[in-house]
């Protein structure tokens, strides 16, 4: 028996011997104590941060901890921007940076890593650290600073790249990359660091697939009017960016036709199907009366479908219907009475949808209409307003536009206008088409019309009259 023990005394050692061996260590983290909150810190850099004449495409970057790297391919930007990405790696509390491109001569460079680099054991992110060099025998110091805002909402994207291209071809930006790239921080601001006393081209541009190129008017892009000339000097920029419509090609233009083409009846139904706009059977006074057809309509003959009013079905006057281009849509206009009931009498043949489907029978749809009293008003006196730039207030509901009126003094008032809280933006309306309107910047130059948030939103309460005095 004590034989027994010995030996196995002996296996549990050896055991223990090979688990403390070197090649067989592993990095743990370290048990029990305070929890480290801390980023790694740099303790030393080959060559060295701010070196000059460098000609290594070796970096070595040493930390004070154990670190790894995240999402590097799409945090680190390195400017100018190489055209092959550096192969990057890391090993203990090291990070390296092979670059695979030749260096350019007399020429400042600048590693951006975002928030790639954090610690091993606590993930905690060491953020916003550059690292810079030259080729040459000075470091580049100029900078270029600024902001980007979303034109049709006055808000910020901090999604958007930023990039400065040398050449001003109006193909640069979509057969190029650019020379320069950098970020946005949370409030849409960006800074060029580290620039040389050139002139270059201004713009930003939402980079979904990682091309750094604009790919689509679908895109949000920025573009500024004029060439920037890098110097000690710079006033900050603002870029507008915006989306436009894409041109229409051969396949969305087949789904298009494909949507209008009249539809099997694969479930059994014959029945005409459509909804409606009212709310709990109930109809906004503000608005017309809305049917939709779950196929477009092939047929609709107006005198078959007919308004009445009151319990004792009085005809209605001085209503017609409109049926919009795709057949989809029916719209009811008529001067509506407050809290009133209404019946839409429907004969059986009065419309028939793409795929010969009508009502089984003469259908009728009553609803009521709402009373003043469920409505408010408001006035809104204007400081600062001017009127020269045509423009025109939006208000928003949940983040949705609910009206748009042109304003041609610095009062407005609505006397009739549901109630609730609305967000409020001031459109200045470039071509009066009471709309926002993209920019153009292949062949026209034309910057986007520009949309300015209010800082504060008003409440409108039903049953009585709401004021409000804003200063813009």
């Amino acid at each position: 028996m004590k034989k027994f023990l010995f030996v196995l005394l002996m296996v549990l050692l050896a055991v223990q011997q090979l688990y403390t061996l070197p090649g067989c260590a592993n990095i743990v983290p370290p048990s029990g104590g305070p929890r480290d909150s801390l980023p790694p810190i740099l303790e030393s850099a080959t060559p060295a941060d701010s070196s000059r004449n460098v000609k290594s495409t070796k970096v070595t970057l040493n930390f004070d901890e154990f670190v790894e790297l995240q999402n590097v391919q799409q945090a680190l930007i390195i400017s100018p921007l190489p055209k092959n990405f550096p192969d990057v790696s890391f090993k203990l509390k090291t990070v390296t940076v092979r670059m695979k491109d030749s260096l350019e001569s007399n020429t400042t460079y600048t590693l951006q890593f975002g928030e790639a680099i954090k610690d091993f054991t606590e993930g905690n992110v060491l953020k916003n650290f550059n690292y810079t060099f030259s080729t040459g025998p000075y470091i580049d110091s100029l900078e270029l600073k600024g902001n980007v805002v979303l034109a049709e909402n006055g808000k910020t994207d901090t999604t958007l790249l930023v990039m400065l291209h040398s050449t001003g071809d109006d193909s640069a930006v979509v057969k190029e990359k650019p020379r320069y790239i950098t970020r946005l921080d949370n409030k849409g601001n960006f800074v060029f660091t580290n620039l040389p006393p050139k002139t270059y081209y201004l713009y930003a541009l939402k980079d979904d697939g990682g091309t750094r190129r604009y790919m689509s008017e679908k895109q949000l892009f920025a573009f500024a009017d004029s060439a920037v000339r890098i110097s000690g000097k710079n006033a900050p920029v603002t870029l507008y960016a915006y989306a436009g419509s894409a041109a229409p090609t051969a396949a969305n233009l087949a789904t298009a036709l494909n949507a209008n083409r009249p539809k099997k009846n694969t479930s059994g139904e014959s029945r005409l199907k459509y909804t409606t706009n009212l709310s709990a059977g109930q109809h906004d006074l503000l608005k017309d009366f809305i049917m939709s057809f779950e196929e477009p309509l092939k047929t609709f003959d107006s005198l078959k479908i007919r308004l009445y009013t009151d319990s004792v079905f009085n005809p209605a006057s001085s209503y017609r219907f409109e049926l919009d281009t795709l057949g989809r849509h029916l719209t009811l206009f008529n001067t509506w009475k407050e809290n009133t009931s209404y019946h839409l009498v429907m004969d059986k043949e009065f419309a028939a949808d793409s795929a010969g489907k009508k009502l089984l029978k003469t259908d009728t749809l009553t609803f009521l209409t709402k009373k003043l009293s469920e409505y408010g008003s408001f006035k809104i006196r204007f400081k600062n307003l001017d009127i020269q730039l045509n423009p025109v207030l939006q208000l928003l509901s949940n983040d949705v536009l609910y009206q748009s009126i042109p304003l041609t003094g610095n009062e407005i008032s609505k006397a009739l206008f549901p109630p609730g809280e609305y967000e409020l933006r001031i459109l200045y309306d470039r071509n009066k088409n009471g709309k926002w309107d993209p920019g153009n910047f292949f062949g026209k130059k034309l910057q986007p019309e520009l949309v300015k948030p209010v800082s504060r939103k008003i409440t409108v309460k039903a049953g009585g009259a709401n004021e409000f005095d804003i200063t813009l």
